[in-house]
């Protein structure tokens, strides 16, 4: 099996000649994240049909054969040629790399193909010929680009084009004009966001004390769009920074340093997993009480197991503080137009919040000509599949601020919105709390058996302000294969519990056998998404409180492996 880096072809070519191709990037702003392994990089996943899709709808690819083509590596070395990249960067970056890798059959990350290529910074095309390389027999899927800097942080800009075989064409596409921010037709298009204002005495609230100089935090919980995904930098240019410094801007006093910040975005979970974290996350172990809290779950929540009830959960106990924050619900959107914005919208007219939809603004434009009154299309609102580029994070920004507008002309409501009511869809894990190594406060009864050590490869997101990572769950109990077969004993007297387990695509992982009350009710597999990630999942959910018993063992094919506990949450 052929996996080492291959650093150029078997020997040069001649010139590129002129060839049918589609761009699958094109002007898109890189930045390098540190990682735990190479170098900082900026990665752009292939993977799961991610390499047709942006063919599609970056690229403009129509013709279904070649898509097809495009799904495994067998095909696509009958319908690629090559790949050209043009990479624009400052002098100081120093120097960049593309890297084209492969997933494998046997060994997703380890056997496929990894081939590195040296970039110009001028703009100057280099081309990776498919045929000038080896490939390994392993090979299964197109997985990833990288570009590869010296340093975290540095920035550049690439166009990646996929070049075909003869025998194959495809239409050449218009680079779009740039988007026309402020124009009439923009803000039309702005306003169509505001599902629904909402009862605005909270956030009007927020809005008089961030004028008289009192001091006002707005925090934003979701996933990985609110960590930044997209934006570049990350830190500075997501939607939550940049609608954050929008609101001083409109509301603070002196400059606004009276306004805080909380972001608390973490990509791929769910508000299964922002219920538990919450605490944590946001309030900060009590010590942060938020007056805004933007919640933006709506392409997430696909992974709650409950539909609905905890987002539900985790709106009405942030809604039901002591300081009575005001919450915004926020609908992002993918570029298959996809969001749960039907599911998850009854809750917010449930108890009148304002709700701000991304769908309502963009998808119906998205499919109009310029002629016809498009103002951004996909290729410039999406990153790719799932996030936006900057200039998506900017109409975000701009739509939360047209609310944040909006609300400040308004007459305030006379009466808070009503608490004591029916939940629309179901509230039975409010008050979730965390236990971990770190918290244990109401006394839960835990063995950690062969659990018993550490694990500090976790994932990693931007919090606040800060462009480093910050490790999710690093209170943990991780089974390693020198650490015995002991289970991990949890004895809890709760109405519901959820396990949280570490998700890792490393080949020495191991599934575990999750027991209640000596009734076998999962089998935990760590590797089933294929990435290091955290994974929230129901134990039990009952009506009324009672002590349970929870064994956690390694499965009789993985007590060779490792698997992390990152932690519970309980009610």
């Amino acid at each position: 099996m052929m996996n080492d880096e291959q650093l150029g072809p078997k020997a040069p070519k001649d010139p590129q000649e002129k060839r049918s191709g589609f761009y699958i990037m094109v002007d898109k702003i890189l930045e390098a994240t540190a990682r735990l392994e190479g170098k900082p990089s900026q990665e752009v996943y292939l993977d799961e049909g991610r390499l047709a899709f942006n063919a599609q709808f970056v690229g403009g690819v129509k013709d279904e054969n070649i898509l097809e083509l495009l799904k495994n590596c067998d095909s696509v070395h009958k319908v690629v040629h090559s790949i050209g990249v043009c990479v624009i960067g400052k002098d100081d970056v120093g120097t960049i790399d593309f890297v084209f890798q492969n997933y494998g059959k046997v060994d997703r990350y380890a056997g496929g193909t990894i081939i590195k290529l040296p970039c110009t910074k001028d703009g100057s095309e280099v081309i990776l010929n498919l045929e000038d390389y080896e490939w390994s027999t392993d090979d299964d899927v197109v997985g990833k680009i990288a570009f590869e800097f010296e340093n975290p942080g540095l920035t550049a800009q690439a166009t990646v084009k996929v070049y075909l075989n003869d025998g194959y064409e495809v239409p050449e596409i218009e680079i779009d004009p740039p988007v026309e921010f402020g124009s009439t037709k923009y803000n039309s298009m702005i306003s169509k966001s505001l599902l629904n204002i909402g009862n605005n005495k909270r956030l009007k609230a927020a809005i008089d004390k961030a004028r008289k100089g009192e001091d006002v935090t707005i925090a934003y919980i979701g996933g990985s769009i609110t960590q930044g995904a997209g934006a570049k930098p990350i830190h500075t240019e997501c939607y939550a920074y940049r609608s954050y410094v929008k609101f001083k801007e409109m509301f603070g006093k002196n400059g606004g340093d009276n306004v805080h910040f909380i972001k608390a975005g973490v990509g791929g979970t769910p508000s299964e997993l922002g219920m538990i974290r919450y605490d944590r996350d946001v309030l900060r172990d009590e010590k942060v009480k938020p007056d805004i809290v933007v919640v933006e779950f709506a392409v997430n929540d696909e992974g709650d197991e409950t539909k609905g009830k905890c987002y539900e959960s985790l709106v009405k106990n942030i809604l039901s503080a002591e300081n009575k924050p005001a919450v915004v619900l926020l609908f992002s959107v993918f570029a298959d137009d996809f969001n749960l914005q039907e599911r998850l919208s009854p809750v917010g007219n449930h108890y009148d919040l304002p709700m701000v939809s991304l769908s309502d603004a963009v998808v119906e434009q998205f499919k109009l000509t310029k002629e016809e009154g498009n103002i951004i299309t996909k290729r410039q609102y999406f990153y790719d599949i799932y996030h936006p580029t900057n200039d998506g994070h900017t109409i975000m920004v701009d739509c939360l601020a047209h609310l944040f507008d909006q609300t400040a002309k308004d007459v305030c409501n006379e009466k808070d919105i009503l608490l004591d009511i029916e939940p629309a869809i179901g509230n039975c894990f409010i008050e979730v709390h965390l236990i971990d190594k770190k918290d244990n406060a109401y006394g839960a009864v835990i063995k950690h058996g062969s659990f018993k050590e550490t694990d500090e490869d976790l994932q990693f997101v931007e919090m606040d302000c800060n462009p480093l990572g910050t490790p999710e769950f690093p209170y943990n109990w991780m089974h390693t294969p020198e650490s015995g077969d002991e289970s991990f004993c949890l004895t809890v007297n709760s109405r519901s519990l959820l396990l949280i387990f570490k998700d890792s695509g490393r080949m020495d992982f191991g599934k575990a056998d999750v027991y209640v009350d000596s009734t076998i009710v999962l089998t935990a597999d760590p590797r089933a998404t294929g990435w290091t990630h955290c994974n929230a999942v129901i134990l039990y959910q009952e009506e009324n409180s009672r002590e349970h018993q929870v064994e956690i063992k390694m499965a009789a094919d993985s007590q060779d492996k490792f698997f992390t506990i990152l932690g519970f949450g309980y009610n």
